[in-house]
């Protein structure tokens, strides 16, 4: 009899100096199969996932791999691809200063016959086919660099789909994409299927792994907590195996922040992202921004703190005008922001935890030419503990830690800055539900302490349960401004009206 499963790990161990990340896991893949990998940041899926692709080696002496039933040995990440296993990782690993078409055939560039010439013409038509087939409209002639970061995602899943892969990794693959996107992704995955691909989804999306998967393994602190049909499970029976307790209200805030007076105006702003937004920010607000990918929030949030340029505006902080020119100047004011893109604005990844956490305020560990190692380790202990950071040591560098851990060392470090005003974009991408009910607590935390909060997120249930008043972005304007009262149903209507264009009461363009 043929062996059932196309892929087998047994009794996988992983152990980094101070930690055991993984112990004795195992998982079993059919072909065909769609298996979702759950657990909290930290529970030692990126580690399971780079083992199989090779990144990482397992302990030795410790479990094998097998593919249709032989064992294998997986030590890079050609052994992988060699054995049909490709992982689409949750950050984007393109060469944005190239084109779509040479990034997709990035090491397996075609040929002319002469042998000594690559032939482009084969390769942009080849490569057109596939993200034609995603229905994608894009030109793959198109440098990376000046796609959206979510078209810069389902690049690199056309990219996986190039190659004869007969499993394919998907790390959190819908992060970035928009509504349409996501159903694009899902019509391919059920053709995938259907040709006998397994896949491996990791996704925090309860919705979306109900939706795709068949089945659901569970990793918790490094070690297997079950394996189980889809079909059998539940939301609240899949969070108590992923966090070992019930976790029933994760939006739970017993001392609600009362707003106070009015701490930030934007008035006017324009460039060639945006036109005419104006808002106000008070003491203590929770004011979350709403719209659809390319809305304008994303290039709103970088304009207050200076990295993109204004045509025309103004901002007041505290009743007084603000000259904000550049990064610098927003962090003087005590404004911080936490970037969508941890990987690429917001952490040095080659360097250590404490060097992240301590890098924006040198000045209150440094003087002259001396340095307060006791003041720089008390600044990392304070944000270590208050955010639960995962970590061996602060000499630990953060490209060891999961997306979840990496996340928080993002917002320690601007944490550290004692902000008055905090722009959030994005705060729970890729963060499981634990992690996240430790967000928002700090969030209202934040916000009762006086702090001014901009909340920018793409879920709806985050932006609703979350702010006092919703401003909603529409192609770079503001399309309208809600109170957040009544229903999450209703909110949720009022917010996708405005967002796609639409006029509610007299909001709207």
């Amino acid at each position: 009899m043929a062996n059932q499963y196309f892929m087998e790990m047994q009794q996988i161990c992983k152990t980094f100096p101070g930690a055991k990340v993984l112990n004795n896991v195992e998982l079993r893949l059919k072909a065909g199969e769609v298996r979702a990998l759950m657990g909290e940041n930290g529970a030692g899926k990126s580690t399971l996932i780079k083992i199989l692709g090779g990144i990482y080696s397992k302990d030795q002496g410790c479990g094998c791999i097998k593919i249709n039933g032989k064992e294998v040995e997986i030590n890079s990440v050609h052994d992988a691809k060699a054995h049909g296993i490709s992982i689409i990782h949750q950050e984007i690993s393109l060469a944005e200063n190239m084109t779509v078409a040479d990034n997709l055939f990035m090491g397996e560039e075609l040929l002319k016959k002469v042998r000594c010439f690559v032939d482009d013409k084969e390769m942009i038509n080849k490569a057109q086919q596939v993200i034609d087939s995603m229905g994608m409209d894009i030109d793959v002639r198109t440098k990376v660099g000046d796609l959206s970061i979510a078209k810069q995602q389902m690049v690199e899943i056309c990219r996986a789909l190039m190659y004869d892969s007969k499993l394919i990794v998907m790390d959190e693959p819908t992060s970035s994409l928009t509504q349409t996107e996501i159903e694009q992704l899902f019509i391919q995955i059920e053709k995938l299927k259907k040709n006998g691909i397994a896949i491996i989804y990791i996704s925090h999306r309860m919705d979306e792994i109900f939706r795709i998967a068949d089945s659901i393994t569970v990793l918790r602190d490094g070690e297997l907590i079950g394996t189980d049909l889809a079909a059998s499970l539940d939301r609240d029976k899949l969070i108590a195996m992923m966090v070992g307790r019930e976790l029933m209200e994760v939006y739970k805030n017993d001392e609600k922040p009362e707003p106070g007076d009015e701490c930030l105006v934007v008035k006017k702003f324009e460039n060639k992202y945006l036109k005419d937004v104006s808002f106000s920010l008070r003491r203590g607000e929770i004011l979350g921004f709403a719209g659809l990918v390319g809305a304008g929030r994303t290039e709103l949030a970088r304009a207050i703190f200076g990295i993109d340029k204004v045509d025309s505006g103004e901002i007041f902080i505290e009743g007084e005008r603000a000259i904000i020119r550049r990064p610098q100047d927003a962090i003087a004011r005590r404004i911080a922001y936490i970037p969508e893109n941890r990987k690429l604005e917001g952490l040095f990844l080659t360097n250590n935890i404490r060097y992240n956490v301590s890098i924006s305020v040198l000045d209150k560990f440094i003087k002259l030419i001396g340095v307060n190692k006791k003041t720089e380790q008390g600044i990392l202990d304070e944000h270590q503990g208050s955010l639960s950071i995962r970590m061996t040591s602060g000499e630990q560098k953060v490209q060891q830690l999961s997306g979840g851990n990496q996340q928080k060392v993002l917002v320690a470090k601007w944490l550290a800055t004692d902000p008055q005003i905090l722009i959030l974009d994005e705060p729970t991408r890729g963060i499981d539900v634990g992690a996240k009910a430790a967000i928002y607590q700090l969030i209202y935390t934040l916000a009762r302490q006086g702090v001014a909060i901009m909340l920018i997120s793409s879920e709806m249930e985050e932006i609703i349960n979350m702010s006092t008043r919703i401003v909603v972005m529409h192609e770079g304007e503001k399309a309208g401004e809600l109170e957040n009262k009544g229903t999450s149903e209703t909110m949720q209507e009022k917010i996708m009206l405005l967002a796609s264009g639409g006029k509610i009461n007299g909001e709207g363009n």
